[in-house]
C-alpha cells in the first residue's frame, strides 16, 4: 500500500492554508503531522480523505495524488451511530460480523460431523478452521473486552443502549469503533483528548503494534514519542518531512535551522567581501577585470536562502509575586475529599518552590481534590492548613466568564482597574493578546485563547501558589512549551491536575497519583516515578512466577508422592490377592494331611503379611506428606 500527493495544497476561500504538499503515507507508517493551531493539519487530514478540497501547489512538480491498492481510510470526522437504541456490545460487535458469522458455521460443521463425516465436509471444516484463525477468530474477543476495558467503559455498560451515554463516552466510543475496525490508514485528530493516563498507555502499545499505517495529529508530545517514525511539519504553509520521533524532529529542526542560518551568514559575508573589491576596482583599467571576476562569481554562485525563524511566538510574563509564602505551604493530615461518598484519602506536606502535579484516571476525583484544597468544596474528613503569608489563585478548566459578550480587553480591565490603558495592553500583549486581538469577545475566542487571558489574568494577580486545574487543555505544542518554561521559572509553589506526562514530566518535582489501590503522595518526577512502578510491577511479575513455580513444583512432588502410592496400593492389592489363593491351596484335600506342604505355604503368607505391614508403613508416611 502507498499514498502519496505530489505538489499540492489547500486552500480555504481566497488563503491558501498549506502552499505545497508533498506527502507520502507507506504500509506501515506511524506518522505526526505537527504545527501550530490554525496551521492546517486537521484539514490536511480531511484532504487526505476528500481528494476534491486539495489543487496543485507552487511547487514546478505535477500535481498529482497516486494510490497504490485500494487502501480503506479510517477517520473521525462526526461522532454518529446508524441505531442509537441498540447496546454498547451490539454495536462493538459489528465489526466482528464476519468472525462471528464463521465461527456460526464452524459450530454448525461439528453438529454435521457427527452424522457426516465425509472427505469434503472434513475439508470445508478444515478450510473454515484456517480461515476463522487467520482473521484472529481466537483473539477478538479479548481484543475488544481489552479496549472496552480501557476505555473506561464497564461490564455493566455493555448492555446500555447507546443513547444513554453522554457526549464525551459516546466520542469514546466512536474512537474505540474507529481503532478496532483496522483500516489501512488510520487517521487520528487529537485521540488522547478526553482520555487519562492509563487508556493512554494503552492506546500508545496497541497503535505501536498496530500493523498497518497511521497517521496522528496531536499535541502529546510522549505520545508521539512512543508511536511515530515520521514527523510531518506545517510551518509558513510548507511541509517538511523528519525522519524520527517528535523528539528527533525536534533535534533535526534545531540543527537544520542552525545549519542553514550559518551557510546563509557565511555566503552574505563572501558576497559583501567581493562586492566590496568589485566596486573598488572596477573602473581602474589595470583591475577591472578583477573586479568584474569577482562579479561573476558572484553570479555563479546558487544563493542560500535565509531560513524561516521558528514560529515560537506565544505568551511570556515577567509578572512578579507579591509577596512571598513561608517556608511550608501546606498541610495536608487524612483529607477524605468527595461528594456523596469519599474519592480517596491523602496526607503530604507541600513546600515554598515545590511543583506538585496530580494524576490519574479521569473520574477519579483529581479535580474534587484540587477544589476541596481551594475551599470550593467542603473536606469529608481530616485537615488542610495553609502556611503563612500563602496568596492562592484557581484556574478552572470550565473557564466561566461572567459576561461572554465583552472583549478580551473590558473583561481584563473589570479586574485591574487601577492599571493604565498601556498597562493593561502590555499585560495582554505578554500573553499573545495584539492589536485587534484585545477587541474580540470572549464568545469568540478560542479554547487556546480563553486559558491565556485566564492564565493572563491570574498571574498579573502576583499569587505564590497557583492551584492549576488543565491548564494545558486547548493549546498547541509550543503554547504548553512555553507554559512549561513560565512555570519552571516561576519562583512561587504550584499544584497542577494535568493529564500531558510531557508536561508533567518537565515542570513537576512530586505527585499525587490516583491509582487502583488508593491515592499515593511520591517524592520525584514523573519519569522516576514510571521507573519505580515498573520495578513494582517487574518485582510482582517476579513474585507470581516465583510462586507459580513453586506451585508447579509442588504440584510436581504431589503428583510424584500420588503416584508412588498409587503403585504401593497395587502392590499391597497383589499379595492380598496372593494371600487369599494360598489360603485355598492349603483348604484343598491333598494339602490338608500334608503338614511339610502347608508349613512352607504358612511361611509364604507370613512373608507377604510382612511386606504389606512394610508397604503400609510407607503408604502411611506418604500420605502424611500430601
Amino acid at each position: 500500500m502507498n499514498y502519496k500527493i505530489v505538489n499540492g495544497a489547500i486552500s480555504y476561500g481566497a488563503d491558501t492554508i498549506i502552499e505545497e504538499i508533498n506527502f507520502e503515507i507507506k504500509d506501515k507508517d506511524k506518522i505526526a503531522i505537527v504545527g501550530r493551531n490554525g496551521c492546517g493539519k486537521t484539514t490536511l487530514l480531511k484532504g487526505i480523505v476528500n481528494n476534491d478540497i486539495i489543487e496543485q501547489g507552487i511547487g514546478e512538480e505535477k500535481f498529482g495524488i497516486y494510490k497504490q491498492g485500494k487502501a480503506v481510510i479510517g477517520y473521525l470526522e462526526q461522532i454518529q451511530f446508524e441505531d442509537d437504541n441498540i447496546t454498547l456490545l451490539q454495536e462493538i460487535l459489528k465489526l466482528y460480523s464476519p468472525i462471528i458469522e464463521l465461527e456460526e458455521k464452524i459450530h454448525r460443521l461439528e453438529q454435521e460431523l457427527k452424522t457426516n463425516s465425509s472427505e469434503d465436509k472434513i475439508k470445508e471444516y478444515t478450510t473454515a478452521i484456517d480461515r476463522y484463525e487467520f482473521m484472529d477468530g481466537y483473539t477478538y474477543k479479548k481484543e475488544y473486552q481489552t479496549a472496552i476495558y480501557k476505555f473506561g467503559f464497564s461490564s455493566e455498560d455493555l448492555n446500555k443502549s447507546i443513547k444513554e451515554f453522554s457526549g464525551g463516552q459516546r466520542t469514546k466510543l466512536a474512537l474505540m469503533k474507529l481503532i478496532l475496525s483496522k483500516p489501512d490508514i488510520l487517521l487520528l485528530d487529537e485521540p488522547t483528548n478526553h482520555l487519562d493516563i492509563t487508556t493512554i498507555e494503552w492506546l500508545e502499545t496497541y497503535l505501536k503494534n498496530y500493523p498497518k499505517a497511521i497517521v496522528i495529529v496531536s499535541h502529546d508530545r510522549m505520545f508521539l514519542d512512543k508511536i511515530v517514525n515520521k514527523v510531518y511539519e506545517i510551518e509558513y504553509a510548507a511541509m517538511t518531512e523528519y525522519t524520527g520521533n517528535y523528539t528527533a524532529f525536534e533535534m533535526q529542526k534545531r540543527a537544520n535551522y542552525e545549519k542553514q542560518l550559518k551557510d546563509y551568514e557565511f555566503q552574505q559575508k563572501e558576497i559583501k567581501r567581493l562586492q566590496s573589491i568589485a566596486d573598488r576596482f572596477r573602473y581602474k583599467p589595470t583591475k577591472a577585470k578583477m573586479a568584474l571576476s569577482k562579479l561573476k562569481k558572484i553570479e555563479q554562485m546558487k544563493l542560500v536562502d535565509e531560513p524561516n525563524k521558528y514560529d515560537l511566538k506565544s505568551f511570556s510574563t515577567n509578572f512578579k509575586l507579591k509577596s512571598e509564602s513561608g517556608k511550608l505551604v501546606l498541610k495536608v493530615s487524612n483529607l477524605e475529599f468527595g461528594y456523596n461518598k469519599s474519592l480517596g484519602k491523602v496526607s503530604f506536606e507541600l513546600y515554598r518552590g515545590q511543583k506538585l502535579a496530580i494524576i490519574g484516571a479521569n473520574g477519579k476525583g483529581k479535580s474534587t481534590l484540587l477544589k476541596t484544597l481551594m475551599g470550593l468544596l467542603p473536606a469529608l474528613n481530616g485537615e488542610f492548613e495553609y502556611g503563612h503569608n500563602v496568596e492562592k489563585e484557581y484556574f478552572d478548566q470550565q473557564m466561566e466568564f461572567k459576561d461572554k459578550s465583552k472583549t478580551v480587553y473590558e473583561d481584563f480591565c473589570d479586574e485591574f482597574r487601577d492599571m493604565t490603558i498601556t498597562e493593561s495592553r502590555s499585560a495582554l500583549a505578554s500573553f499573545m493578546f495584539y492589536k485587534e486581538d484585545i477587541d474580540k469577545k470572549i464568545e469568540v475566542l478560542s479554547g487556546g485563547e480563553k486559558v491565556r487571558l485566564e492564565l493572563c489574568k491570574i498571574f498579573k494577580k502576583g499569587p505564590n501558589l497557583l492551584l492549576l486545574d488543565e491548564p494545558t487543555n486547548h493549546m498547541d505544542i509550543v503554547g504548553k512549551e512555553n507554559l512549561e518554561t513560565l512555570l519552571s521559572a516561576y519562583t512561587g509553589t504550584v499544584i497542577v491536575v494535568s493529564h500531558d506526562r510531557y508536561f508533567v514530566n518537565k515542570i513537576a518535582d512530586s505527585l499525587i497519583v490516583f491509582e487502583d489501590d488508593g491515592v499515593k503522595y511520591f517524592r520525584g518526577t514523573y519519569s522516576e516515578y514510571l521507573s519505580t512502578r515498573q520495578e513494582d510491577e517487574t518485582k510482582a511479575v517476579e513474585s507470581k512466577t516465583k510462586k507459580e513455580n513453586s506451585s508447579y513444583l509442588e504440584n510436581k512432588e504431589r503428583n510424584r508422592i500420588k503416584n508412588k502410592i498409587e503403585r504401593i496400593e497395587n502392590e499391597i492389592e497383589k499379595r492380598e490377592v496372593k494371600i487369599s489363593e494360598i489360603k485355598e491351596e492349603m483348604l484343598k484335600e491333598e494339602n490338608c494331611t500334608n503338614y511339610i506342604k502347608l508349613s512352607e505355604l504358612q511361611k509364604t503368607i507370613e512373608e507377604l503379611e510382612n511386606e504389606i505391614s512394610e508397604k503400609m508403613t510407607q503408604w502411611e508416611e506418604l500420605n502424611n506428606k500430601i
